[in-house]
């Protein structure tokens, strides 16, 4: 069994007591404290959510919004640089591959992101 990858931030959740538990390939904090008072920091406060475990895709090129409008869900269409869509992947026969985010950059170019549990079935 392949040992779990580790964030750019491991080493600081560590050395801030994190619980760590595997996740989608990967060691990630699951809590500081208990469920209650993150709880309310979160709703009192502000929450904070290592995304650096995410998959990273960018998809460039004449083709790169005509290659997004066929696996996306939203119409990217002529969006603006730095429009931000939320939506789902489709397999080609119109089954739900993943949730994802895709970045308008411009200029023919998108960024993907996507779940890290689902990095190698959502890249083929």
């Amino acid at each position: 069994m392949a040992e779990n990858k580790k964030t750019c931030l491991y080493d600081k959740h560590v050395a801030l007591g994190a619980m760590i538990s595997p996740f989608g390939g990967f060691d990630m904090p699951i809590q500081y404290s208990n469920i209650k008072d993150e709880h309310l920091a979160v709703r009192q406060k502000v929450g904070i959510f290592d995304v650096s475990h995410m998959g990273e895709v960018e998809i460039t090129g004449p083709e790169a919004e005509k290659f997004v409008q066929h696996i996306f869900t939203n119409d990217v269409a002529g969006a603006e640089p730095g429009k931000i869509f939320y939506g789902m992947m489709l397999y080609p026969t119109g089954g739900c591959v993943d949730d994802l985010l895709v970045y308008c950059e411009g200029d023919g170019k998108f960024f993907l992101v996507i779940n890290a549990a689902n990095i190698d079935k959502d890249v083929t």
